[in-house]
């Protein structure tokens, strides 16, 4: 039976075959493809283990493919890290001498613990929610200069949320609608978490 695990009870779509070509019959080799949940596929860590001893590795290309080759025939697990993602493993994975086993449509989903997150909500100056109203995000670099990142459009409750790497940085959050006075709050990132922040929608007198 092909056991498939997902650290954070993540969920791994996964598709196999077995195909047969020229190579060292004396090994066998592991291909497939990864897509991910969000970013780019390029740079998974795809690792090989026989218990807890790492036998081979290779790193997914920019389309997300991969190929470890001379394996030597046995039984394995395959496990699949990017920072930001959920890690995946695969058990049970056998390996015959002159076969090449092959992986598709394996998604690694967003892990969520190890992320910032950006939680927002816009409010009147008498406490209710702004719905259909921009709000842009921008790292800021110096005093002087800020680096325009991503933008969002509030929810029905007036909400927010950016999703970014846990990186130490300081970012800026600014509300400009039309009629209002622009409005702008800084959110100083440490680690991964939580980190909420509130603007309040003031019109023009």
């Amino acid at each position: 039976m092909l056991i498939i695990r997902f650290s954070l009870c993540s969920c791994l779509l996964l598709a196999f075959s077995v195909v047969c070509f020229a190579q060292d019959k004396r090994t066998g080799s592991i291909k497939g493809k990864v897509r991910v949940e969000k970013g780019s596929p390029s740079g998974v860590a795809v690792t090989v283990m026989q218990g807890d001893r790492e036998v081979s590795h290779a790193t997914t290309d920019k389309k997300g493919d991969f190929v470890i080759s001379h394996v030597s025939p046995g039984t394995y697990s395959v496990r699949f890290r990017k920072a930001g993602l959920s890690v995946g493993t695969i058990d049970d994975v056998v390996i015959k001498a002159g076969q090449t086993r092959s992986f598709k449509d394996l998604v690694l989903p967003v892990d969520e613990g190890s992320l910032v997150f950006i939680r927002g909500s816009v409010f009147t100056e008498e406490g209710r929610s702004v719905p259909g109203v921009r709000v842009d995000l921008a790292r800021v670099i110096d005093e002087n200069s800020v680096q325009k990142l991503d933008s969002r459009i509030t929810g029905e409750t007036g909400e927010f949320v950016f999703r970014l790497p846990p990186d130490v940085a300081k970012y800026r959050i600014t509300l400009k609608a039309d009629g209002t006075e622009p409005v702008a709050k800084d959110v100083a990132v440490e680690n991964a978490a939580v980190y909420r922040v509130a603007l309040t929608y003031k019109k023009k007198s």
